[in-house]
């Protein structure tokens, strides 16, 4: 039996660039993938930061819109994350999801840097960057020179990201699966088959892969007596009729 690979591909979206500064995350999603499939499990969660929220992060995804810092103009549209629980509450449920999977990240050294933060304030052991495959570093090296975004690799494959008008981290997570097994050369590189789709997992939340069984015996021959005894005559009138029956 093939072991399954089991990765997840996931995202976060923060108050700013440095936990160090002070900031935090904000949301995370994650995606799972067995055999580079995706099983339509995932994990989604925003989280209250405990600190306001600034407009220039608020523009990228609006989150947080009632505890902005300097608010100016009310601003209406946007996830309220006042009732949304703290970091603290959430992180064992998320080390239980992605469990010892590979973590497939979008400029991983960003995520990674902020995760670590949050489960190291939290008291939760942290990830090793080992566990972390770069897409941004994949698609580099794959199409050196050019834009490697999560955006400007949606154009290169043709996958849609038209729902894409703020970044939104289940979303980007979904999109990311698909880029991701674009860069690893098709979105089903071992031709094997699910038999539960995404967003229909089995019930234990897995995939269940599927193989044709043996054949419990061999097909009856649908030739007759007589088109076997007219192939004989044929071949017999062949030079060399010994070769045409080499392996019958």
């Amino acid at each position: 039996m093939l072991a399954r690979m089991r990765e997840i591909v996931l995202d976060t979206e923060t108050t700013g660039l440095e936990p160090t500064d002070g900031h935090r995350i904000v949301e995370i999603g994650a995606v799972e993938l067995l055999n580079h499939i995706p099983t339509g499990r995932t994990w989604h969660q925003y989280i209250n930061p405990e600190r306001p929220m600034p407009r220039e992060a608020f523009a990228v995804h609006g989150l947080g819109h009632d505890i902005l810092e300097a608010p100016g103009q009310p601003v209406t549209e946007g996830v309220s994350l006042r009732d949304k629980p703290v970091f603290g509450r959430i992180g064992a449920a998320f080390l239980d999801f992605i469990g010892q999977a590979q973590l497939v990240i979008h400029n991983a050294s960003f995520d990674m840097k902020f995760l670590n933060f949050e489960l190291q304030r939290a008291g939760l052991p942290v990830l090793p960057m080992t566990r972390a495959t770069d897409t941004l570093t994949l698609a580099r090296a794959r199409f050196p020179g050019s834009p490697a975004s999560l955006d400007a690799l949606c154009r290169r494959f043709g996958i849609d990201n038209s729902q894409r008008e703020r970044h939104g981290a289940l979303l980007d997570s979904e999109i990311l699966a698909e880029v991701y097994l674009e860069l690893m050369g098709g979105r089903q590189p071992d031709l094997v088959l699910a038999s539960a789709s995404p967003g229909r997992p089995g019930t234990d939340g897995a995939v269940v892969q599927w193989r044709p069984a043996p054949r419990p015996a061999p097909l009856q021959a649908r030739l007759t007596p007589e088109e076997i005894a007219a192939h004989s005559a044929l071949v017999d009138r062949l030079g060399k009729p010994a070769i045409w029956r080499k392996g019958g």
